[in-house]
């Protein structure tokens, strides 16, 4: 019997924790607990979670090293843990489409967990998929033809000119040396569960390695599609103090962009990872 509930969203993914306190220090026990249940539904929901920031980041900090290193977090942050993600009638995001984080980095990162500080009264809701079952749902023949195959990420190259300021470097070459464009397999296997998922995305993933242009292409175009399937998603409503929390390994998310020109402000630490395979 676990020390809190577990109520699955769907049948695939997504469940809500109930029964937990996040603004106090979780025993070993529970923590172990809650990796199961990230294991097993891929994104968890908290209600009524009214944490701070160190709290968050105690949270994180079980499950690895937290990132401090995103692109778009300011330099002079008193917590460079944090991202903060602030949309109103003179800033967007542009987070509305099908992606997994960061996976321009040769270790992209184990996951995120987000905190909901102001939401608008509707619309603003975040969608996740299970690329594990995007990828069971595959035809034999295209499983055989991308198990095995790598594809290239790309740094988006509004983030490098951020990432280059942020770091005080000026020589873009150097910088680019320094963080190339990084090969994935295009089928990563969880490095917790040993289990299969498909690891491209439309905003990251550039090309197939050994592909003509035109064929990779076609071929990404269907594996992007997979995201989409509604049967693989989940689809959470915020409110204020909601926490989410997501394994970006095997995981894809949408942030819908519906609710211009009200405000919303969520805060995210991430947690390092290790390099797919």
């Amino acid at each position: 019997m676990t020390a809190f509930t577990v109520t699955p969203v769907t049948p695939n993914i997504g469940a809500e924790i109930g029964d937990i306190d996040l603004t106090s220090a979780l025993s070993e026990t529970t923590m172990e607990e809650l990796e199961q249940a990230l294991l097993q539904w891929k994104v968890l929901f908290f209600r009524d979670q009214d944490i701070d920031i160190e709290d968050q980041k105690r949270l994180g900090s079980w499950f690895g090293e937290l990132e401090v290193d995103h692109p778009t977090t300011s330099e002079d942050s008193k917590n460079p843990e944090i991202l903060r993600i602030q949309e109103d009638e003179e800033a967007r995001a542009h987070n509305n489409l099908w992606h997994s984080d960061v996976c321009f980095k040769l270790k992209p990162p184990l996951g995120s967990i987000l905190r909901a500080r102001e939401i608008p009264a509707v619309g603003g809701d975040t969608m996740w998929a299970n690329m594990e079952a995007a990828y069971a749902g595959l035809s034999d023949d295209i499983k055989t033809i991308i198990d095995g195959a790598n594809a290239v990420h790309g740094w988006p190259s509004s983030w490098i000119d951020l990432a280059m300021r942020k770091e005080g470097v000026t020589d873009r070459e150097a910088f680019r040396r320094q963080n190339p464009d990084p090969e994935h397999p295009i089928v990563r296997r969880h490095p917790q569960t040993g289990n299969k998922c498909l690891y491209v995305n439309v905003a990251f993933t550039r090309y197939i390695v050994g592909m003509d242009q035109a064929e990779s292409d076609k071929l990404l175009q269907l594996l992007y599609r997979q995201a989409a399937i509604p049967e693989y998603q989940c689809r959470l409503r915020w409110q204020k103090n909601t926490v989410a929390f997501w394994d970006n390994r095997c995981t894809q998310h949408y942030a819908v962009a519906d609710f211009f020109p009200q405000r919303r402000v969520v805060e995210r630490i991430t947690i390092c990872g290790d390099r797919p395979i």
